[in-house]
This record gives structure tokens, sequence and C-alpha cells, in this order.
């Protein structure tokens, strides 16, 4: 008997409000790889809101299996089976022209952030646009009380992890050639924040 799909209600919460903001800065994208895709729930669901687009998963190896559940159960095409991938490892040889990753950079130590936004030169396009969805500080502080009792139960559970300062982030990718389009506010004290790769000088 096959283990039945890993399901994160969280997932199923944000997954339209993050839709919302990716059907404006996704519209003229065709590759997109999403870092670090979980359960597969976002996923599928996005690739099925989204059909112009090739939507690429990516995971440790060990969360590959519930992934390619969702995506064999969704019959979608433009969802082809996921990749292994670590940040902090060999990334895919394609090219990309989006980049999309939710609730990673505070699950994954602060080397591993770095290591991430290194790469991205190496995987995307000229032109790319990168969205990332989570919690952030502003200012050293907390947008809200549940956040920093989520920052401290992560950091219970990790002392590597934690909700990242957004100007830490931000110059991480700036580093990397993309400059801040959009910092929007999502429900439950998360962002979206969307970048794209600025031509070079």
């Amino acid at each position: 008997m096959a283990p039945s799909k890993p399901s994160s209600e969280a997932c199923v919460r944000n997954r339209d409000p993050i839709l919302a903001v990716l059907r404006r800065h996704f519209a003229d994208r065709r590759q997109v790889l999403e870092v670090g895709s979980g359960t597969g729930q976002h996923a599928v669901h996005f690739a099925a809101a989204l059909p112009g687009l090739t939507w690429q998963t990516s995971e440790r190896a060990e969360n590959l299996p519930g992934i390619r559940q969702w995506i064999e159960e969704s019959g979608l095409t433009n969802l082809p089976p996921p990749l292994t991938l670590d940040v902090t490892g060999r990334w895919p040889p394609a090219r990309y022209d989006a980049l999309f990753t939710a609730n990673t950079l505070h699950i994954m130590g602060w080397p591993s952030v770095c290591a991430l936004f290194a790469a991205l030169p190496g995987v995307l396009s000229a032109d790319a646009v990168l969205a990332v969805y989570g919690p952030f500080n502003y200012d050293g502080a907390f947008t809200s009380a549940s956040n920093e009792t989520f920052d401290a139960w992560l950091k219970q559970r990790s002392p590597e992890s934690g909700i990242r300062e957004f100007s830490a982030v931000d110059a991480l990718a700036r580093q990397s050639g993309f400059a801040l389009l959009e910092d929007c506010p999502m429900p439950a004290n998360n962002r979206t924040l969307i970048w794209r790769r600025a031509p070079r000088p």
C-alpha cells in the first residue's frame, strides 16, 4: 500500500495569496525553478493556475517521493519530475527565467541562504524574476508577537535557523545582480519579495 501524500495546512492557506502575486510577476515567464518544494502542493496549485509555465520542483532527496505523488496524481503536463537539490551542492545545468521559494530561508542556516543567492547568476537568465515567500524582520525587529514566538521555536529546534532580516537578504540579492521590485505584505505576517535580475551596466 502506497504511503499517503504529505500535506501542509499552511500551503492550503497561503497558496492563493501567493498566486495573486505570481500572476503579476510570472505572467511573461516560461521556466520556473522552485527551490525547497516541500510537499509539492504549491507546485501543483501554481502549475494548474499558470499553464504557460513549466514548473520545475526541487528538494532534498528524502522529500522527493511525496512530491512525485502530488505531481503524478495531478496529471499536469507542465510539472516535470522533481530534481534533487541541496543549495550548498550542485545546481541543475538548465537556465530558468524565474525562481520561487517559500518558507525556506528561515529553515536553512545562514551559510545556506548565502549559498542559494550566490548560485542564482549561474542558474537564472539575464532578466530572471526571483520570488521569495516567508516571514522577515525589519530594522532588527519582529513584525508580530507570533513571529517572535515562531523564531524562538525555530532556534530551539535548530540554532542556525530563524527569521531573516530583510535588509540582509536584500543585500544578498543585490550582490547577485537582482533589484527589488516589490515587497508585498501577505496574511499571517508573511511577505512575498520580488526581485528582477538587473542588466549589467
